[in-house]
């Protein structure tokens, strides 16, 4: 006769005890459907298909309609960049989450049947790099994703943890389900990526939005990807940043690409982006730096820059104003103070 051992013979008359008290309860399909909907929460649903604009020849975006996450967009605040070329597509910045990126993965097929070689994270802001997730699961976890070190290093430690559980919670956890995945390249100003037809060179000129952003040049079209160096009708977050390396940053690339078409991570590509965000920045930085100069209070400087024609005249038309605008005063203020210590 075979003797179960003790402990099997109880996890089976266990089992088989579950099994039947299962099939007993009343509206066991009812059990079984709040079961695969825990299951279903585990993952946040799916992201509804945002269409493909084109900007060049080898460049396409999902243009992100809205500049903070919610729940009502899913966390979809950020442009997709597709680079396009005769060996395959590289992405720079990913989305926000594992379903954005799922979705963008199923735009990029409808155009293409090219696989995705490369990932470009501008930064460690986790509105650019939580949809890494999805393209390791559908291009394999080696595919490389470029990054700075000091975005790889942020993304592994305190940055990584910070966005990833923020996001779900900004978005009622339509983000759910998202791994952390960081660059496995570390990358570096004046390297290019090659595509056969089409090359993106990187650009880097120290703190900018933050101490490690990356602008990626997409160089036979003339087209710069700036990630948040600069916005279209956005405040950028400057809590890392600075505001005199961001003009810096500006100044350098226009002096060291051919660009005809600045593509930023928020709002809408075109030649006037830069202009745009300098003067919304001088407007907020000057004041606050002629305040310091002089001795007047932060309240004063804050005064001066809403009076600035070049910050009252864009107040309308940027999102995120009203809640944004105090902070953005501060530290360029606290900038000020530092700068003429």
């Amino acid at each position: 006769m075979l003797r179960l051992p003790r402990r099997r013979l109880l996890t089976g008359t266990a089992a088989a005890c579950c099994t039947a008290a299962l099939a007993a309860i009343p509206g066991l399909a009812t059990v079984r459907a709040f079961a695969a909907g825990v299951e279903a929460f585990v993952k946040g649903p799916p992201v509804p298909d945002q269409p493909l604009v084109r900007v060049s020849p080898h460049v396409w975006i999902i243009q992100s309609p809205d500049g903070f996450p919610t729940p009502q967009n899913q966390g979809m605040m950020a442009n997709i960049t597709f680079v396009v070329g005769r060996d395959g597509v590289i992405v720079v910045d990913s989305g926000a989450s594992l379903q954005i990126g799922e979705m963008a993965i199923r735009m990029l097929q409808t155009l293409t049947p090219k696989p995705v070689v490369g990932i470009v994270n501008t930064h460690y802001h986790g509105d650019h790099w939580l949809g890494n997730h999805a393209f390791a699961e559908a291009f394999g976890a080696d595919l490389p994703r470029y990054a700075l070190p000091g975005t790889r290093e942020a993304i592994l430690g305190v940055q990584g943890s910070f966005w990833q559980s923020s996001m779900v919670k900004w978005t009622a956890q339509a983000s759910a389900g998202t791994r952390i995945v960081a660059p496995n390249r570390d990358a570096a100003h004046g390297d290019e990526l090659p595509l056969g037809d089409v090359r993106l060179r990187l650009h880097h000129y120290g703190t900018a939005h933050t101490p490690s952003d990356l602008a990626v040049a997409v160089v036979e079209d003339g087209v710069m990807c700036v990630g948040d160096i600069m916005m279209d009708r956005r405040i950028a977050n400057m809590d890392d940043g600075s505001y005199l390396g961001t003009f810096e940053t500006m100044d350098r690339l226009r002096a060291d690409s051919d660009t005809r078409i600045w593509l930023p991570a928020h709002g809408v590509p075109g030649p006037g982006v830069p202009d745009w965000q300098r003067a919304l920045f001088e407007g907020i930085y000057q004041p606050c730096a002629a305040a310091v100069k002089a001795g007047r209070s932060i309240e004063q400087a804050k005064t001066a820059v809403l009076a600035d024609p070049r910050v009252a005249s864009r107040a309308a038309e940027t999102k995120g104003w009203d809640s944004n605008i105090g902070k953005y005063i501060s530290l360029a203020y606290l900038e000020a103070e530092q700068a003429d210590f």
